[in-house]
């Protein structure tokens, strides 16, 4: 099985970074880390509400411009009302609920790369463009670090880390194959005029 993930075929501008670029970039956990996350797991699991809730409260704190990707909560800027909202509350616990799978699927990494790869492409359809996804890493790691404690270490951070960034990298693969196959999918006089004269 093995870490390579195949078939990109995004293509890119002159210059540009290409989808295969992040892949590569993006290695898989290794099996000490995989261990490191299934244990720290244990623990997060316990209050994923409460991680979900303060992960996108961050999440709109420090990047406000998040907020638009989010109908409910594109107006909202009373945090406190942020804080206890049902719908944010919810949306959490299905951001948590991936993270779980993604979890208990590091030994499978077929099965992973597939849900990372269909949830890249209905972020397509969200219009929650690729550039947002890192910046749920870095609040969730702010999130779970205190729930850990002295569990906390910067091997810890690291695995988490790696983990984030290859799954992040497959849901930008799955969102710019979407992104293609839309494109695809337009008639001749829809699609955009592109002058590709030199």
């Amino acid at each position: 099985m093995g870490c390579a993930i195949s078939g990109l075929t995004a293509k890119a501008e002159f210059g540009e970074r290409t989808t295969e670029d992040d892949a590569a970039a993006a290695a898989c956990p290794s099996e000490d880390q995989i261990m490191m996350i299934k244990d720290s797991w244990k623990v997060i699991r316990d209050d994923i509400a409460k991680v979900g809730i303060i992960m996108f409260v961050r999440l709109f704190e420090t990047h406000p411009e998040c907020k638009d990707v989010f109908f409910l909560f594109r107006d909202v800027e009373d945090l406190e009302r942020l804080r206890t909202s049902r719908e944010l509350r919810a949306h959490g616990l299905r951001v948590m609920s991936f993270i779980e799978k993604s979890v208990a699927r590091l030994d499978q990494l077929e099965r992973l790369e597939a849900l990372a790869l269909e949830l890249g492409k209905s972020h397509y359809h969200y219009n929650a463009p690729p550039k947002y996804y890192s910046y749920v890493q870095a609040e969730f790691i702010c999130a779970v670090q205190p729930i850990l404690k002295e569990s906390w270490t910067s091997e810890l951070e690291e695995a988490w880390k790696t983990m984030f960034q290859f799954v992040t990298s497959l849901m930008k693969q799955g969102y710019q194959e979407e992104s293609d196959r839309q494109r695809l999918l337009l008639s001749p006089k829809d699609r955009p005029d592109k002058n590709t004269a030199l």
